[in-house]
């Protein structure tokens, strides 16, 4: 759509985890011209397609998202499949850096604390597995070296492993523990700075709306 001001590909094809079934994730960043911030009715925040598996965040709800450490949302930034991004979506990857801190580390540990709490043991869902190691493995990246990872490597054998549940549950549980106590153990020494660059982007934030106006 024409408000786009970047569209990538996230999900197994940005990470190198796809197979020839593997859907294409897209996701974006659109801007709502600023005048439809004074109506009553507010601009959506969000929003699904137009393509299949698209979703798009209005950009201040990106920037709310990535502020508070978003994995998705920061992975957006760090896609290396980038589909479509205009001068103002070039400018929010350059601001990338800004939007990190060490709340990464609990966001990060977080979320995939949830997704291990859903799994069921006895009847494990293994892709859900798979994204699981694979999120504490961006995490781990992140508060050591300062970027998520993206596109996983060297891991892309035993992850997939993971998805046709070739190991078992043990082992997963066994890799799960020892990337979250990694990743804990990272913190003290992080990279990351304490607080994000709010002024930053606050600041890019203006600028767009005044470019909307």
């Amino acid at each position: 759509m024409d408000d786009l001001v970047l569209s990538v590909v996230v999900g197994s094809r940005a990470y190198g985890l796809d197979t020839a079934s593997s859907d294409v994730d897209r996701r974006g960043v659109f801007v709502a011209p600023t005048r439809d911030f004074w109506r009553l009715d507010k601009p959506p925040t969000h929003r699904d397609g137009p393509l299949p598996e698209q979703f798009s965040w209005e950009v201040e709800r990106f920037c709310v998202l990535a502020l508070e450490a978003n994995p998705t949302v920061l992975e957006c930034l760090w896609s290396p499949i980038v589909e479509r991004v205009t001068p103002e979506g070039e400018r929010l990857r350059a601001l990338r850096t800004a939007f990190l801190s060490r709340r990464a580390h609990r966001s990060f540990a977080g979320y995939a604390d949830a997704q291990f709490r859903r799994l069921d043991p006895a009847r494990p869902r293994w892709k859900q597995a798979m994204h699981m190691i694979r999120l504490l493995l961006s995490g781990l990246s992140l508060v050591e070296r300062g970027e998520p990872l993206l596109e996983v490597g060297g891991h892309r054998d035993r992850l997939l492993a993971v998805r046709r549940g070739e190991l078992t549950w043990a082992e997963v549980d066994a890799w799960r523990a020892d990337l979250a106590t990694r990743l804990s153990g990272a913190l003290p020494g992080s990279v990351l700075p304490e607080e994000p660059g709010r002024a930053a982007v606050e600041e890019f934030l203006m600028e767009v709306r005044a470019a909307h106006l």
